[in-house]
């Protein structure tokens, strides 16, 4: 076990004994979300984890410590600080450690600190990916690459619907990363069901995909894959009112010329700002839906 590893006790005692779990990723909570509904999401995800019998594990970095398994006093703490936390990705991880300082961990650095502690699923809302405009600006998440080093499988409602979907599964598939669309054959668009791009695999069960997992570890073969899981019908929004919405955010964003890790934070939060919050509502639904899934897959994991 890694010397910087925190476990709590209900995640020890489960891995210890062989019982399901699920790993959370905390910048949803501190960049993703505004106080206090990224706590209560985070409290229902976990829930929702239980209810379908696994363990959750939000992962975070708190004072240089890898903890993973959070207290509800340290999500309070999360979500009370939220974007005054710093986002930390694969790069960061040493810098962060190094200083005794707190980190909201991404989908890379959650999938890396979930496989040091052994966990082999992890439930998020959206993947990072290549952003709009990347054939200029070279903006590509390193969520992407992290899933040909590190063996994690992700369930989540696909890529953010703020990137370019499109160049985002051209990546993955020069990267020879499989997404798994999960009983749909058509890849997912976070806030939507649709997104008009052919699903690369279909899969129909938490069993099926837990026995393609097992099958994968048996040949030796490295990394992790991509579950896209479609939000639930009833709260999918309509494509053109959430993608005017993007492109105007998008515009604004170019103007006051954000970048870097600051862009999703920004684009969610003014997403939601012009949609009137009902993007937030659909965030929350396919996270919890994610969440669900992602417990009973990882229940039929040997």
């Amino acid at each position: 076990m890694n010397r910087y590893l925190d476990l709590t006790d209900e995640v020890k005692n489960a891995l210890e004994t062989g019982k399901p779990v699920v790993a959370l990723e905390s910048t949803i909570i501190s960049h993703g979300m505004p106080y206090p509904k990224n706590v209560e999401t985070a409290v229902s995800v976990e829930n929702v984890i239980r209810e379908n019998g696994a363990v959750p594990a939000t992962i975070a970095i708190i004072g240089g410590r890898l903890k993973v398994g959070l207290t509800p006093d340290q999500l309070e703490y999360f979500g009370k600080k939220g974007t005054a936390i710093t986002k930390v990705s694969r790069r960061d991880i040493p810098m962060i450690v190094a200083k005794g300082q707190d980190g909201a961990t991404t989908v890379a650095a959650t999938m890396m600190i979930a496989s040091m502690a052994g966990i082999q699923v992890f439930a998020t809302g959206g993947i990072g990916g290549v952003h709009r405009g990347a054939e200029t600006t070279m903006d590509i998440s390193a969520d992407l690459d992290e899933f040909v080093k590190t063996p994690v499988m992700v369930i989540c409602a696909g890529a953010k619907a703020i990137l370019d979907l499109n160049l985002t599964m051209e990546y993955l598939e020069t990267k020879g990363i499989p997404v798994y669309c999960y009983k749909t054959d058509e890849l997912p668009a976070f806030y939507t069901r649709k997104s008009g791009i052919k699903a690369p695999f279909r899969a129909d069960s938490p069993e099926e995909l837990a026995k393609i997992w097992n099958t994968k570890n048996d040949l030796g073969i490295q990394g992790g894959f991509i579950v896209a899981n479609p939000i639930p019908e009833e709260f999918s929004m309509d494509p053109k009112r959430i993608n005017a919405a993007i492109d105007q955010a998008i515009a604004e964003m170019n103007k006051l010329g954000i970048h870097g890790k600051e862009t999703t934070p920004y684009l969610l939060d003014k997403v939601q700002k012009l949609t009137g919050g009902d993007s937030l509502e659909s965030n929350i639904r396919l996270v919890l839906n994610n969440a669900a899934l992602a417990a009973k897959i990882a229940a039929s994991i040997r």
